[in-house]
């Protein structure tokens, strides 16, 4: 393989495609990106075995051929060479990876490219194309609510299905930790429809909403059996899918709270964030005391000391008195667009369903705490 390539053209793609290589793991070839060069074109593939990234990017390609090196390797030694620089790998008849620019040269170790594991495509399924935009939306406002316990597996990652409520087909994702729950519509794409529920892992939503910065307008989505995979432009990502069963999501959101609070997102992340600052405890604990268009926020630490600060907000409802995580209001705040978020609450045991006044399509439950 003899291929010469532009430092950026390069560099951007080893940035996508090295991420998704484990820094720690017992198979050395895993720690390699696969190159493979043929036809004017250098394609990048690196894997952990659930995820798999194959980039293709345009080359003069001298002499066509594969080699594989260490991914991150490779890519601090471009990230390090000179903007525009003219990039020339080479797989000599050594076993090495020859890396040449400008004036720099470098000699890397080599795997057999036929160690390389490549993962089973997804094949067969449903097959449609769904705006990047979209796509990037409901990521970026489910993802803060998946589970990193490992435990319960099958909530660490986002669950996304077609639905149809009041007539309405969307595309849905959720994801909830068990102690908050986020629930993103978009529009149904065209081919979409019947879609059953799959369960992405979380470090694959990381990585595509990571690589979607950089998606044109449309991504092809292809969901098959135990995989989906995400295109768009020249590159792909397919992951395997949580084999589990996510649960009813629809029975732990309220229909009745008719308590309802408005008030500035922005002013009132500020108080909690103002408060909480005293909050030692695990939990980070704040008492919301809602009575009139008064909100008084309040916490209360034995080791370090107490703090409140009243907000005036809208709220015609009964006094009540109720307690959250205040690193999970903030979490949910920072969720919404609006100048208005609205707060319906129940009682101070049951889940409180919050809005975005500016977008109908985006609604969070928070779980209260005993305080």
């Amino acid at each position: 393989m003899k291929v010469t390539i532009e430092r950026g053209t390069l560099l951007k793609a080893l940035s996508h495609v090295q991420s998704v290589v484990e820094r720690r793991n017992t198979i050395p070839i895993l720690s390699n990106v696969l190159l493979r060069a043929d036809g004017g074109t250098l394609s990048l593939t690196a894997t952990d075995l659930d995820i798999e990234i194959v980039e293709h990017v345009p080359a003069d390609v001298e002499q066509p051929g594969a080699a594989t090196a260490a991914a991150v390797t490779l890519f601090d030694i471009v990230k390090k060479l000179p903007d525009g620089t003219q990039v020339q790998l080479e797989k000599t008849s050594m076993g090495r990876l020859q890396l040449t620019a400008g004036h720099s040269e470098f000699s890397l170790a080599v795997l057999p490219e036929d160690d390389f594991p490549v993962l089973p495509q997804a094949e067969g399924g449903k097959s449609f194309e769904v705006p990047a935009e979209d796509l990037s939306r409901l990521i970026d406002k489910a993802r803060f609510a998946m589970s990193q316990e490992e435990t319960r597996y099958y909530l660490n990652g986002i669950y996304m299905h077609a639905s149809e409520e009041g007539g309405e087909k969307t595309l849905r994702a959720v994801a909830t930790d068990g102690h908050r729950l986020a629930r993103i519509d978009a529009d149904l794409p065209q081919g979409a429809e019947g879609l059953e529920g799959i369960i992405i892992p979380r470090k694959a939503v990381l990585e595509l909403r990571r690589l979607l910065d950089d998606a044109g307008e449309t991504v092809e989505m292809q969901v098959s059996s135990g995989r989906v995979r995400f295109a768009f432009d020249d590159i792909a990502l397919t992951t395997k899918l949580i084999d589990g069963t996510f649960p009813d999501y629809a029975r732990v959101i309220p229909q009745g709270n008719d308590k309802l609070m408005r008030v500035s997102p922005a002013e009132f992340a500020k108080s909690v964030d103002r408060v909480s600052t005293v909050s030692a405890d695990k939990t980070r604990s704040v008492k919301l005391a809602l009575e009139g268009d008064t909100l008084r926020l309040n916490v209360n630490s034995p080791e370090t000391g107490t703090a409140t600060e009243d907000l005036g907000v809208d709220y015609p409802g009964e006094p009540i008195e109720i307690g959250f995580n205040a690193r999970y209001l903030l979490d949910i705040t920072s969720q919404i667009d609006g100048d208005t978020m609205t707060f319906a609450f129940a009682d101070t045991a049951s889940p409180t369903l919050i809005t975005d006044e500016a977008d109908e399509r985006a609604l969070y439950v928070l779980m209260p705490l005993r305080v």
